[in-house]
């Protein structure tokens, strides 16, 4: 259906069959285009993705999750799970994103939860973490219910946020999980729902939805050169081909550039970049690009500047900043604040400091989509 995006050049019009749409790039969280993008509409089961991210940080992977009699039998979508039947989180996971099992989100719900309004409280509270604006949650599997809303905007953070875990990334992208099934001799076998994985080269994930008062919803990713793009639209009657054509758009017209790379020096100093910057440039962009070197006090007793830490750089492109990394002075240790990433994930942020993978990205997310841009 579309290969390999085309060389830069200028950019043409770009417009979807969707009621609202959006294209992000994941490393640098720019948004590439976006078409009544901040509009709250119902997202069917896209919601599972928030569901997925939340369940994968607070839930416990190993331990056995338990189908209640709310999951059930639940209307949808579903993997038709007995009644008291248990299944691992993790393999419960790849039944929820693999063929939206609206059971599989329940059983889920309740066992991190405590109960399926508790578990809606914690994505609730993630989406204000990530400052998801236009995002309100009523239950964990999409069906139509009032007050139950996000955005094509927010879908495409929350998803760009969601695509650094590298479970969620890996769970995504499966064309096919085996799951062992405690009740029969066969195993569960769950073929992905999502074409795009099958239609679009370099396609990575991500989920379909569909309810009849949401319509056809998509969330898809695809990978080239390094690049990662995530395409969202929301009510579309011919999403395979329009995710198509804006993964296609970014790639041809946005494509990745290294900014400053770790170790670099810096112009005129003893000093090196810490952390490598990458961000997705148009035609003639990378002209209006300037960068700022900011110095801390010497006299600061900080223990980073103790260990050669000695002020950042502040990349700014027209007069918005895009990134900010940690300058080091020369020959001295230089933390690597990927150690927790996968080695082709790269931060366009300074080193984070010692807490959690989601703590420490939601500090990297924060800056990337919240600096002006």
């Amino acid at each position: 259906m579309h290969t390999t995006a085309m060389a830069t050049q200028a950019r043409p019009y770009l417009s979807t069959h969707a009621q609202a749409s959006a294209l992000m790039d994941v490393t640098s969280g720019r948004l590439l285009y976006s078409s009544h993008g901040d509009d709250e509409l119902r997202i069917a089961s896209l919601t599972k993705i928030m569901t997925a991210i939340v369940a994968i940080e607070r839930g416990d992977l190993n331990k056995p999750v338990k189908v209640g009699k709310n999951a059930f039998a639940k209307e949808g979508s579903s993997l038709f799970l007995k009644l008291g039947e248990e299944m691992s989180l993790e393999n419960m996971l790849y039944g929820l994103m693999l063929r939206s099992g609206n059971d599989a989100a329940t059983a889920i719900a309740e066992q991190v939860g405590g109960s399926e309004e508790g578990f809606v409280y914690l994505m609730n509270e993630k989406a204000r973490e990530l400052n998801l604006n236009h995002s309100h949650f009523a239950n964990p599997h999409g069906l139509d219910a009032e007050g139950h809303y996000s955005s094509a905007n927010d879908l495409a953070k929350l998803t760009a946020y969601a695509m650094h875990n590298p479970l969620f990334k890996t769970i995504v992208k499966t064309p096919m999980k085996k799951a062992p099934n405690p009740n029969e001799a066969w195993d569960y076998k769950w073929d992905n729902k999502n074409k795009m994985l099958r239609l679009y080269d370099g396609a990575d994930g991500v989920k379909t939805g569909y309810t009849k008062k949401a319509f056809r919803c998509l969330v898809s990713s695809a990978t080239h050169n390094g690049q990662q793009l995530v395409a969202v639209t929301i009510n579309d009657g011919d999403d395979w081909n329009d995710h198509g054509k804006m993964l296609d758009y970014g790639f041809a017209y946005y494509p990745l550039k290294d900014v400053v790379e770790r170790g670099q020096t810096v112009n005129g100093h003893n000093l090196v970049i810490g952390q490598t910057i990458q961000y997705p440039f148009a035609e003639g962009e990378e002209e209006q690009l300037t960068k700022k070197l900011e110095l801390y006090p010497v006299s600061s007793d900080s223990p980073d500047l103790r260990f050669g830490l000695r002020g950042q750089l502040n990349i700014i492109l027209g007069d918005k900043n895009i990134g900010t990394v940690p300058v080091y002075e020369k020959g001295s240790f230089i933390p690597n604040g990927e150690e927790k990433r996968n080695e082709t994930e790269r931060t366009t942020l300074a080193q984070l400091g010692p807490t959690s993978w989601a703590q420490s990205f939601i500090q990297v997310f924060k800056m990337l989509f919240y600096t002006g841009r």
